[in-house]
């Protein structure tokens, strides 16, 4: 019996000019975004790789010249686009995508896609993740909306439930019915994207399968939870116009309203710093010192008693290495520690603001689903701090290298200009080289998320095993 009532919701369902119409639409939208999302995603990740491999051939060639010098020459880091970024493209448009590395300090990440456009970048683009996101839950309100009240008003309800078919499995095959008709939107989407998914894709990111299949099931669960919600809401309705309204409300209240408000209060609750004054405060910090009471001068001139003691020396032209290279390293080490300090605060409230958002998915399943999608698709915040400390990690080590160098080998007596180095130094340093963050450590980033969707699921099926059996008695 219960199959009978899966099969013929799913087949009213398939027969419904409106959702022959509608659906048709939101497959041909979903594909059309797949495929367009990882053609660009592709030549993106080809001009990057491209731009990092002529830098580092400029950094080869730059011919001979003073370590130091070179260390102010410096390097590009590109960030990699995420493979699955063309599923959902995130907040890989207001993160930017190149650093220049060099000596002293610590440059933001630029060229933003969102720096290049006009105000129309605000509304997103037309992405599969937009659409799964909000689009298909509207497709399933409509769906659903008068999937019990309309028997109700019809007559039908009871007659059904006379014929020995207990609420509770005509409730389950109007969930399933439906559901199976979700999925079957939701397939084609699924199967080009991962039929788009090839070498390139592995050496990018040797998981990105894992990730991909975290997050359909995602997405699955998601899709589930908006099912169970509006049968609940229909089954209870007094008619098909309450239910209606009361559905497009949720929607409204929950991929528009609620998002835009946490956003706003996570910004109250935890205000981040103006760049004027972030700005401001590193360049005190590295003059006056972290505590106020460290100035530069007194740190330069506690450091050379240091070293001249340690050489057992009197003066800087007796040690018999380069003063000028020890301290310089001391001064990056120095505003290393001031950048690390101010950027570490930053993240943190970056972080909570994260977080907050995160908490709210136990009230709005749209934010938990968005936040899930937005770390698989490798365009979180999460992303683009590890870029961020991959990228500032390695620039610390080749400029450490280089005033190491200058350090032992540009000795005391030699003229500035007189002592360079060349490709054997240059290729010393090897190519920037930017590892995706692993699945686990996403997953585990990502612990409210998945358990606000699985807060969701269990809750609205437990609502469903108790209230079923009472919507004969409306």
């Amino acid at each position: 019996m219960l199959r009978l009532v899966i099969k013929k919701e799913f087949l009213t369902a398939l027969r419904d000019i409106r959702l022959q119409v509608s659906g048709g639409i939101l497959i041909i939208l979903m594909l059309t975004a797949v495929f367009v999302g990882r053609q660009g995603q592709k030549q993106i990740q080809e001009e990057r790789a491209k731009a990092q491999s002529v830098m580092y051939d400029k950094w080869l060639n730059q011919g001979n010249k003073h370590p130091h010098s070179a260390a102010h020459y410096g390097q590009f880091a590109f960030k990699p686009k995420p493979v699955l970024s063309f599923l959902d493209i995130g907040l890989d448009n207001y993160t930017g995508i190149s650093v220049f590395l060099e000596a002293h300090k610590q440059n933001e990440i630029l060229f933003s896609a969102a720096q290049d456009s006009n105000g129309m970048t605000r509304f997103g683009e037309m992405t599969a993740a937009l659409i799964l996101q909000v689009l298909l839950p509207l497709l399933i309100i409509f769906l659903t909306f008068n999937i019990f009240s309309k028997e109700r008003e019809e007559g039908t309800l009871k007659l059904i439930h006379a014929q020995g078919l207990s609420m509770r499995q005509l409730f389950i095959g109007k969930v399933w019915g439906t559901y199976l008709m979700v999925l079957l939107i939701f397939l084609p989407t699924i199967l080009l994207a991962y039929l788009l998914l090839d070498q390139q894709s592995a050496s990018l990111d040797s998981g990105v399968t894992t990730k991909f299949l975290w997050l359909t099931s995602g997405y699955t669960i998601y899709f589930l939870v908006f099912v169970l919600l509006c049968v609940l809401i229909s089954a209870f309705a007094k008619n098909s116009g309450f239910s209606l309204l009361t559905l497009l409300g949720i929607w409204i209240t929950s991929c528009i309203i609620l998002p835009k408000a946490t956003s706003n209060l996570a910004d109250k609750v935890y205000p981040t710093p103006s760049q004027f004054e972030f700005k401001k405060t590193i360049k005190n910090k590295v003059k006056k010192g972290i505590d106020g009471h460290n100035p530069s001068d007194v740190r330069l001139a506690s450091l050379k008693k240091e070293v001249l003691d340690e050489y057992n020396v009197e003066t800087i032209e007796e040690l018999p290495v380069n003063w000028s290279g020890i301290a310089m390293q001391a001064g990056e080490e120095y505003t290393d520690q001031v950048y690390d300090a101010e950027f570490t605060k930053v993240e943190n409230i970056f972080n909570l603001q994260n977080r907050l958002s995160e908490w709210v998915g136990f009230i709005n399943p749209f934010l938990a689903v968005r936040h899930l999608s937005m770390a698989l698709a490798g365009t979180d915040f999460h992303h683009h701090v590890a870029f961020a400390k991959a990228a500032e990690n390695y620039r610390r080590g080749f400029v450490k290298k280089m005033n190491k160098d200058m350090e032992v080998n540009h000795k005391p007596g030699i003229a500035y200009g007189d002592y360079n180095v060349g490709g054997e130094m240059w290729s010393s340093i090897k190519p920037f080289n930017y590892t995706l963050p692993s699945t686990g450590s996403i997953l585990s980033s990502q612990w409210r998320s998945i358990a606000a969707l699985a807060f969701w699921l269990a809750g609205l099926l437990m609502l469903s095993f108790i209230y079923a059996p009472k919507i004969s008695k409306l």
